[in-house]
């Protein structure tokens, strides 16, 4: 069987995510917030990196809220399009967040809420595709990637995932490609 490059397999993937109905969507979402809270590495943590999920994405605002009431730290990438870079942000609320790049609910560039990487105990990381060896695929702007070659090498990452979005392998995986440490699907 051809492994499909990178693009096709982020277009098929993106196909699948789109026509999966809303209500599996969240029931996936909810057997993978069950599984990510009894990990050693989110009750261990102090300090948090997630992402807003957006358009059919595992739902992180749960499992937000839930580190908001272990009285976790809880941050969100701020994009510096520019600059080509993620920014952690510490947040209180999830209301304080406002729509940014495509939409993403986005936290306020404030400087005494930035978060230096080697803060951080955990990090949620968003992707399109993984393979079976913790490979992610993300949407292409390499943005994670290139903030998760900054993070500590000890500081523990997780990809989230829908089994409709877990593959055998990923072809054309290179040397700037992060792998997650954990995988968590449903």
């Amino acid at each position: 069987m051809k492994i499909p490059v990178k693009q096709e397999l982020r277009q098929q993937v993106l196909d699948r995510i789109k026509e999966q109905k809303e209500e599996i969507a969240l029931s996936k979402s909810r057997i993978i917030f069950a599984k990510v809270i009894a990990l050693p590495v989110f009750q261990s943590a102090r300090t948090i990196l997630f992402y807003a999920s957006f358009r059919g994405e595992v739902d992180t605002f749960a499992l937000m809220r839930e580190a908001m009431v272990l009285n976790k730290r809880v941050a969100l990438p701020l994009i510096r399009k520019e600059e080509q870079r993620i920014v952690p942000m510490l947040i209180k609320t999830l209301s304080e967040l406002k729509p940014g790049h495509h939409g993403i609910l986005t936290p306020e560039d404030v400087p005494q809420d930035r978060v230096d990487a080697a803060e951080l105990d955990l990090v949620v990381v968003p992707g399109v595709a993984f393979d079976r060896h913790n490979n992610r695929l993300g949407r292409g702007a390499g943005y994670y990637d290139r903030f998760l070659s900054g993070l500590p090498a000890a500081t523990p990452t997780i990809g989230l995932a829908y089994d409709l979005q877990v593959v055998d392998a990923i072809a054309g995986i290179e040397a700037h490609d992060r792998p997650v440490t954990y995988l968590v699907t449903n």
